[in-house]
């Protein structure tokens, strides 16, 4: 008998036997997906497998709202929303009305564009570029922040951005990799297999991709600008310290409900 014709139950105990902790919620969503027919059979087996489900469905929530991925792409994670919310925040007091109008944000190491299209979601007349080096994330990434108003650029970090930003960023949002190598094998499978490495490893001690985007972080900055980068607790202070070297003035953001630290520094 198809999936297709199998109530909620069915698929539910098939998640589950195939360790999916939220396995009813899921099935669910596969439900609701409305797959073609024959096709929802497919689905089950890709998640029973062990593919992201965000990648089955083609989205994922993030920050209220649902954000096209495609296989292969980084899938935005929840604790990502606390760097959606402090950018929020600056962006709040950049753009009141003693401010200056039409804050510069960039989303650097973009992947989907997850951080970009919340920021537009949720601050308006901003200018937004986003970039990432795989050309994948990067035809992801257009499809939810071009609708958004944004512009997306492919290329290495700030080799990508158009020269004319140079000192003009206030916004500088980034959730480079930060993942060592070595622990990369004790990924959960979804990650290690189906997300690309690029967006992954970040190096022996996982902060290659900080440190450079750090050290250049001033030159792309107006004054009074601000850098804000993800990075785990365990690696924040060498992450505020490599912001600090940059020349910039770092402080350290954590979130217990999120599981989350990101580290915001100042251009003075």
């Amino acid at each position: 008998m198809p999936f297709d014709h199998l109530p909620l139950s069915a698929i539910t105990t098939r998640l589950r036997a195939a360790g999916c902790v939220y396995a009813e919620e899921e099935a669910e969503l596969l439900l609701a997906a409305r797959f073609p027919p024959g096709q929802l059979s497919e689905a089950v087996d890709q998640r029973v497998a062990g593919f992201p489900l965000e990648h089955i469905l083609g989205w994922a929530e993030f920050c209220g709202l649902r954000i096209a991925v495609e296989p292969g792409v980084f899938v935005p994670r929840r604790r990502t929303e606390l760097l959606v919310r402090e950018a929020a925040q600056l962006l709040r007091v950049k753009t009141s009305p003693m401010a200056a109008a039409g804050a510069v944000v960039v989303d650097l190491c973009c992947g989907s564009g997850a951080v970009g299209t919340a920021l537009a979601a949720v601050a308006k007349d901003i200018e937004l570029h986003a970039s990432d080096v795989d050309p994948a994330a990067v035809r992801c990434a257009r499809g939810n922040i071009l609708p958004a108003g944004g512009n997306v650029h492919e290329g290495d970090l700030y080799s990508a951005l158009p020269r004319r930003l140079r000192g003009q960023v206030d916004i500088l949002a980034v959730n480079a990799p930060y993942v060592p190598t070595e622990s990369i094998s004790s990924m959960p499978h979804e990650a290690r297999v189906h997300e690309s490495r690029l967006s992954l490893d970040g190096g022996q001690d996982g902060l290659d991709i900080q440190r450079k985007v750090a050290a250049a972080a001033r030159t792309w900055l107006r004054p009074g600008g601000h850098l804000l980068i993800e990075t785990s607790r365990r690696q924040a202070d060498l992450t505020a310290t490599t912001v600090a070297r940059g020349g910039l003035t770092p402080r350290i953001v954590r979130s217990d409900d999120l599981d989350a630290t990101v580290v915001v520094g100042l251009r003075p």
